[in-house]
């Protein structure tokens, strides 16, 4: 079991990693969103994976699960899907207002690269 999980929250992390490093801005918030997901699963591994563990410690029970990387996930949660909105705003605001969703800056001495329309770029 700790393998399986172990394996896809590297597999998520990989796959978050590799889109984070893309040139568009679509990729890189799911990027964002794989990471965040990695990293509540890993909070959530860690107060031990057990199979119908009481989660409250009471007299003649041996194993519990851990309520407080539950409570840590459900905050991250949260704040992840707050994040995530601003982040689609902002990208959706850049986009209209460039009509490019590149991710990188252009170097001051290049040459903008022609728009889809078929108008130079001031």
């Amino acid at each position: 079991m700790e393998m399986l999980v172990a394996s896809a929250i590297g597999i998520l992390t990989a796959a978050g990693l590799f889109l984070v490093m893309r040139l568009r801005t679509f990729p890189v918030i799911l990027g964002i969103g794989l990471l965040t997901y990695a990293v509540n699963v890993f909070l959530f591994a860690s107060g031990r994976l057990t199979l119908g563990a009481a989660p409250i410690l009471r007299d003649g029970i041996d194993t519990y699960a851990d309520p407080l990387p539950q409570a840590l996930v459900l905050t991250a949660i949260v704040i992840s899907f707050g994040m995530t909105a601003v982040v689609v705003v902002i990208a959706l605001g850049a986009y209209l207002s460039g009509d490019d969703d590149r991710v990188n800056d252009t170097l001051p001495d290049a040459q903008p690269a022609p728009r889809a329309d078929g108008e130079a770029q001031k």
